[in-house]
């Protein structure tokens, strides 16, 4: 069974109110008392589950297929799509640049030209709001490929570009984990 490091489970399930990713005190970081376990695969995407003191969490998580610049130094970037249930929390969506974001600046999203402005918070970028969380998943269960640029603090802009084959499947995983329903 392989593991996530806790600190990929941090980035996408930490923070006040970040679109509403999680309910609570400002700055309050969940505690994860197991280790993941994983649901399934779905081409380049996994669906994980655990448990923590607010209860039952589910996530997907996928790499890009590609990365520009090729040699800037940074952690491997990442996209998540989060469930908490006990919350009432579903389809928050993260993506985790690898490098400090440029303060204030916006991360776009391209899905099939369909186009979104994220908010950026250290490393990562999160919808505004529970609505365009519900749309972006939505838009990028139908897509075949996102594409995310970002504007690191120092250097060149970056573009990560993930397949979304298997996106579906893999949310289907979560959503009939945490029972979600679509």
């Amino acid at each position: 069974m392989r593991l996530i490091p806790l600190v990929i489970l941090a980035i996408p399930l930490t923070g006040s109110n970040l679109a509403g990713a999680q309910k609570g005190k400002p700055g309050e970081v969940p505690q994860t008392s197991t280790a993941s376990q994983r649901l399934g695969t779905a081409e380049g995407w996994t669906a994980y589950i655990y448990k923590e003191k607010s209860g039952q969490v589910c996530y997907i998580d996928g790499e890009p297929q590609k990365s520009e610049p090729a040699n800037m130094k940074r952690k491997q970037p990442r996209a998540t799509v989060t469930h908490r249930p006990d919350e009432k929390v579903a389809n928050v969506v993260n993506f985790v640049e690898g490098y400090p974001l440029k303060e204030g600046s916006e991360v776009s999203l391209d899905i099939g030209g369909t186009k979104f402005d994220l908010f950026t918070k250290g490393d990562s970028a999160w919808a505004r709001t529970s609505d365009l969380d519900k749309t972006v998943v939505e838009t990028m269960a139908k897509g075949k490929q996102a594409v995310v640029k970002g504007i690191p603090q120092k250097g060149r802009p970056t573009t990560d570009t993930y397949s979304l084959a298997g996106f579906a499947q893999a949310l289907a995983m979560i959503d009939k984990a945490c029972g979600v329903k679509r």
